[in-house]
């Protein structure tokens, strides 16, 4: 399981058996969606597989997780997300009334996000060799001239910054999957971020980095990108967003939000020069009214997240082994 978990496992799948075995020159960047060229175009190309439990939560469902997560890696390079594919495994003896509430989900989702499902696959395997669905989403859109946003951008001096508060998807999973209540409800913040990096670009193409911090959480997001781009992040813990009821549900847990898996939030590395107007630019889009400047890339300490804490000290954050909550997305 921890390999699934998008940690150090993750990353040691990827890089020593994935890596040799494919050969693929674009695999390399290990970005959150291939960019490619085609007849004079760079095409940003991704594809996941969902397998979340339980199929449904507070503020969605598995149907449009599937839609949000493969349109975001796509925006994470810039480009402007356009089609979809979409296969399905179902388990023998799942309820048809189940399928469709998902495919309705799926369908609304894609509508929501302005891009097409245009093909797909149907799978069904024997009763006990599944979990209810599992949904493939794969996805294409068009990356336009100027914009270069990977990883391995990074400079000394970008001010990093998230799009909001960090941890609801993850913990509203685990309120619905062990029946636990923390004073409110926590909703998931699964949503399309296409939008908002067309607003952050508007005002200058000059982004270095985007990245959705998903599996692993921000402190996944934000080691990875200290790796590829061999630099330090500085980060300013007190200035991390964390709702209420995602630091109470971690305190009362033993977890640390900067683990839990966000599925409708975004990593920015932007030069310091377009700082304010990128922040400015998130802050009036829906979902980047509580956009916030955590941390900044530094030259010190090269491949490692290093965050101060309330009381003045420093701690190193490290890439999780795993994943705290498996089974997220």
């Amino acid at each position: 399981m921890g390999h699934g978990g998008g940690g150090a496992l993750s990353a040691e799948l990827t890089r020593h058996l994935f890596l040799p075995a494919y050969g693929s020159e674009a695999l390399r960047g290990l970005t959150d969606s291939a960019a490619v060229p085609l007849g004079g175009a760079r095409l940003a190309f991704s594809t996941d597989s969902y397998v979340v439990r339980p199929l449904f939560f507070p503020g969605g469902g598995i149907g449009d997780l599937a839609v949000n997560g493969t349109v975001n890696d796509l925006a994470m390079s810039g480009a402007v997300p356009a089609y979809l594919s979409c296969a399905f495994i179902l388990e023998e003896g799942t309820e048809l009334s189940t399928v469709g509430r998902i495919a309705q989900a799926l369908g609304a989702a894609a509508r929501a996000a302005d891009v097409a499902v245009v093909t797909g696959d149907t799978k069904v395997v024997d009763s006990g060799h599944g979990d209810g669905v599992y949904v493939n989403t794969a996805g294409i859109g068009l990356i336009p001239e100027g914009v270069d946003i990977r990883p391995q951008r990074a400079r000394p001096g970008d001010v990093v910054m998230v799009s909001g508060p960090i941890g609801q998807h993850g913990i509203a999973i685990l309120s619905v999957r062990e029946g636990l209540t923390f004073g409110t409800e926590v909703v998931s913040d699964t949503a399309p971020l296409a939008g908002l990096v067309r607003a952050m670009l508007a005002v200058t193409p000059g982004i270095h980095v985007l990245r959705d911090p998903t599996r692993g959480g921000l402190a996944a997001a934000l080691n990875e990108i200290a790796t590829a781009s061999d630099t330090g992040v500085s980060l300013d813990e007190g200035a991390v967003p964390v709702p209420e009821a995602v630091a109470t549900a971690c305190a009362l847990l033993g977890l640390d939000p900067m683990y839990v898996a966000n599925e409708g939030r975004l990593v920015a590395f932007v030069p310091r020069e377009h700082a304010d107007t990128v922040l400015d630019a998130m802050r009036a889009h829906p979902l980047g009214r509580e956009a916030a400047v955590i941390g900044t890339c530094v030259a010190e300490h090269p491949g490692l997240v290093v965050a101060r804490t309330g009381l003045g000290g420093t701690r190193i954050v490290d890439l999780p082994l795993g994943e705290q909550l498996p089974r997220i997305c």
